[in-house]
């Protein structure tokens, strides 16, 4: 009778012991789905911050690189920390739920709350200056419109490049209409227009052509266009990162929890 319940009791215990095991694999495998989700999204920002720091035909990036406000610099180098501090803190998860570490599992979940509110800081931030940098970003692109051609700043080039092929790119011509090339001081004569302002191929900062085979269309609806375009896809980016980010810390939990309880067996059990 008592090897009888003894067997029953082990089997029991070998029952429940399996269970709590399975329970601790399939919370690893949730988690390790989640936190690759959540190292990809870190990628992007990564790569985000480093093509707005690096891109030199990127024109958010040339007009805003130097000068006394460098928001790309400010940008890239908060997008590269949080970018990185995700990279490492997902590697951290990684090996912690691999090797069932519950130190490395705390804190992992320590620094994913601390993200998560980094992360909360960021479309604040970008809410308060978006309006800010967007003024800051059609008045630098009204001084490259009147530089532009200027023989003394050789150094400038490279912007007026950008805007050339933006003009001719898009069959655009000035910020607003082509009007805004009357105030431009570098031409040699009052009739003159950059030549990417018209269908001419020549390799010119101006040329002498008739108002009337000119672009007509500005280029701020196209150039507002793609600054909205990138706010939202790092706001998207951002989005996705929180979401991602309270399933990851809600897995974590309940890894470790169920790390706890296959540890302890079977001096306690999950009932």
């Amino acid at each position: 009778m008592f090897t009888e319940d003894t067997r029953q009791l082990q089997f029991k215990t070998e029952n429940r012991k399996m269970k709590t095991r399975n329970k601790v694999l399939a919370w690893k495998y949730y988690l390790n789905v989640f936190n690759g989700i959540f190292l990809a999204l870190g990628i992007m920002l990564l790569t985000f911050g480093l093509w707005l720091l690096f891109d030199r035909n990127n024109l958010f990036s040339v007009l805003f690189s130097s000068g006394e406000n460098q928001p790309v610099s400010c940008i890239s180098f908060m997008l590269l920390g949080v970018g990185s501090l995700i990279t490492f803190t997902s590697a951290m998860g990684f090996i912690g739920s691999v090797q069932e570490t519950k130190c490395l599992l705390a804190t992992y979940m320590c620094f994913q709350v601390l993200v998560f509110v980094t992360q909360i800081t960021m479309p604040v931030l970008v809410f308060l200056k978006k309006e800010v940098v967007h003024h800051q970003w059609n008045k630098r692109i009204d001084e490259v419109i009147s530089e532009y051609g200027n023989k003394s700043l050789a150094e400038k080039e490279l912007e007026w490049n950008i805007l050339n092929a933006v003009q001719h790119n898009m069959e655009c011509c000035g910020r607003y209409d082509v009007t805004q090339w009357e105030k431009n001081k570098n031409k040699e004569s009052s009739t003159q227009i950059p030549c990417s302002c018209t269908k001419s191929s020549l390799k010119e900062w101006f040329c002498d052509v008739p108002r009337n085979s000119t672009y007509s269309m500005g280029c701020e609806k196209y150039l507002d266009t793609w600054f909205e375009n990138n706010v939202l896809i790092l706001t998207g980016i951002n989005i996705s990162l929180l979401i991602t980010q309270i399933f990851v810390i809600k897995l974590t939990m309940q890894l470790l929890r169920n790390i706890r309880k296959n540890n302890i067996w079977p001096d306690e059990s999950d009932e």
